[in-house]
């Protein structure tokens, strides 16, 4: 993958000015492509304080190879949403780490991307942009470069990447559309769980009932931001756990894990700049919980 910028003006004076503020590369991976030779003037290799003209062309190569050995390839049958030569878009099973630890060394999704990778020859790290926890299934976004993942994260900063979730919470709802601005901080002597609190961050989630049950709740969850635990925090804190949530409710016969899934994200393509809108239908628990 390249990136490319024709000069049309006299903007700028070097090319390490286009570098920053036409293609938005990070301090370190300018630092990057520099060292590695990788920013060309005309199709030339050249040094990226030159002076530039009007219609000169700058391209950076994007396509060096990275090491990912820290990852254990493992096959795994990936449900892929959406890809391209930036982006792979998968469809997340409930019970599947994204990331290895410990417990989850050899199975994580993270896992099964490097076998995928090295299947087609893409010599990258493993770069998941968004997170889902082990029990939420849906839609999860790994990016195939340094530049996408930095493009990606500074949508999300600015609040122009959009997640939606479906969630089954406990009970009915005294407000049917609302939204929930309570900081979220991690639970004193706990690396897992997390609670309101007033020295939390900020975490604001809006939400929508579309259906109610007998004794529970269909609810749309919109984020503004993305605190670990976020949805599960949110509606405990207002009286309607997550059907099937043991860490923030109670367990359930329903379902065996908390019914939240990412049905759907939004976002602007890095490189074609048009919008990108992926869906996900809910997985067969989920339906089962609404029949």
């Amino acid at each position: 993958m390249f990136l490319e910028y024709k000069v049309i003006n006299n903007n700028y004076k070097n090319i390490n000015q286009i570098l920053k503020q036409e293609f938005k590369l990070s301090a370190r991976l300018m630092h990057k492509v520099i060292i590695n030779k990788l920013v060309f003037l005309n199709n030339k290799q050249v040094d990226t304080r030159l002076n530039i003209n009007i219609g000169d062309i700058v391209k950076v190569d994007l396509n060096f190879e990275e090491k990912n050995d820290n990852i254990v390839p493992v096959k795994m049958d990936l449900n892929i949403l959406y890809e391209d030569d930036c982006l792979l878009i998968i469809n997340k099973s409930a019970g599947i780490a994204v990331h290895p630890s410990i417990l989850h060394f050899q199975d994580s999704l993270s896992n099964g991307i490097r076998y995928y990778f090295d299947s087609i020859g893409l010599k990258k790290k493993i770069r998941p942009v968004t997170r889902l926890d082990l029990d939420t299934s849906g839609i999860i976004v790994f990016a195939k470069n340094e530049y996408i993942q930095e493009s990606l994260i500074r949508q999300m900063n600015n609040n122009m990447f959009k997640k939606e979730y479906i969630a089954v919470v406990s009970g009915h709802l005294k407000e049917k559309t609302g939204t929930i601005n309570l900081p979220i901080a991690r639970k004193e002597n706990s690396i897992i769980e997390r609670c309101i609190s007033e020295n939390g961050q900020n975490a604001i989630t809006k939400y929508e009932v579309v259906k109610e049950l007998t004794s529970m709740s269909v609810v749309k969850c919109f984020l503004e931001t993305g605190r670990t635990h976020q949805i599960r925090v949110h509606f405990m804190a207002i009286g309607n756990p997550l059907i099937g949530d043991s860490l923030y409710g109670l367990k359930s016969t329903l379902i065996n894990r908390q019914a939240l899934h990412c049905y759907s994200i939004s976002f602007v393509h890095p490189i074609t700049s048009k919008t990108l809108h992926i869906t996900c239908n809910l997985h067969k628990d989920m339906k089962n919980l609404l029949e």
